[in-house]
């Protein structure tokens, strides 16, 4: 099978530049008839197509930042975009949001509609189903292009690009260390499945605490789920089946599931089961009792992914040069495990 060809391969197959390619397909005179035959031909034999999103990159002059998140029910998302905000409205940008929804043809979709709108650059968290597929044809062609894009959160280790991250694994250790510090033995985990970068390094995390507290892992408390509602049943059956005392989820609103079905079983939260959740949202503030969450710092995130793109944009940083930004979290600590303070990672 012919590989997917781009501009830029195709430029250096034949030794011309990109701008040369581009008019040679478009048969401009402005490029000889030697070279424009050469170039189609070699189009042809590869089976290249010209995809909707390079198409719409030409003007880099809008002064627009397209953001596609999964989602906007997950109070990080919106720090995010606040962060964002603050940042590119304060450079003169301004920012349109999109959600995929956890799709990867919305996703798609979305960034073409962005790129035809004459946005400048991209800033990104994958969908799971994008992450699902292992599909990110649609980001290389960005960046094929030499469209700026910054990943955060979800990323995909085989675009490069600048990324903005967490370290997931080292946050959901010292999670987990702090109930194990707590007094907790039987610590379930509460996670998404593996396609999802993040439940993964998260579960790698509360693995590597177990291994070196010295406790032996049960596999009947790793609990991999996708949505709310397979939440809550995996919680009632680790709850009716299983002896625990502490639970760790990765997302805020897997950890306020699980007390909710604790509470429904009259589990004393945290005499009987301590509770820690990924996100220091509304819900966690809120929940009964307050939950003892792994603060991200999304504000901060989204601050410095603007701060990224827009250093390309304005040629502050080499189109070529990639480099990856990990964000450092904090624990904060609340009535749903036996500690109160705030403790710094």
């Amino acid at each position: 099978m012919k590989r997917k060809m781009t501009l830029k391969q195709i430029a250096k197959e034949l030794d011309v530049s990109v701008s040369t390619v581009s008019k040679a397909l478009k048969d401009s005179k402005e490029i000889s008839q030697d070279t424009r035959d050469k170039v189609q031909a070699f189009a042809k034999l590869y089976n290249y197509r010209p995809n909707n999103i390079a198409i719409s990159l030409k003007n880099r002059q809008s002064r627009n930042i397209g953001v596609i998140i999964p989602d906007i029910v997950h109070h990080f998302f919106t720090q995010v975009i606040s962060g964002i905000e603050n940042i590119a409205n304060a450079n003169g940008y301004n920012v349109i949001v999109c959600l995929s929804n956890e799709s990867f043809e919305r996703e798609v979709l979305n960034m073409e509609a962005l790129a035809q709108g004459s946005t400048d650059g991209f800033i990104m968290s994958l969908a799971k189903e994008t992450q699902e597929k292992g599909d990110y044809h649609h980001l290389r062609e960005v960046v094929n292009m030499g469209m700026p894009l910054v990943m955060f959160d979800r990323v995909a280790d085989e675009i490069y690009c600048d990324k903005v991250v967490i370290d997931d694994a080292q946050a959901a250790y010292n999670a987990v260390n702090q109930m194990i510090g707590s007094g907790c033995r039987k610590i379930a985990i509460i996670s998404t499945h593996d396609h999802v970068s993040v439940g993964k390094l998260r579960t790698l995390g509360y693995m590597n605490a177990l291994r070196d507290a010295g406790i032996e892992l049960n596999e009947n408390l790793v609990v991999k789920v996708d949505g709310e509602e397979a939440c809550a049943e995996a919680a009632r059956k680790l709850l009716k089946y299983q002896v625990v005392d502490g639970i760790f989820a990765v997302n805020e609103l897997y950890a306020i599931i699980a007390m909710q079905e604790a509470h429904k079983r009259e589990f004393r939260i945290p005499e009987d089961i301590s509770v820690v959740g990924f996100t220091d949202g509304i819900l966690s503030k809120y929940s009964n009792p307050p939950l003892t969450t792994v603060v991200q710092h999304g504000f901060e995130i989204g601050e410095m992914t603007a701060k990224m793109l827009i250093d390309k944009l304005e040629g502050r940083e080499p189109e070529d040069h990639y480099r990856t930004e990990v964000i450092k979290t904090t624990i904060e600590l609340r009535e749903s495990t036996r500690n109160e303070a705030t403790t710094t990672l």
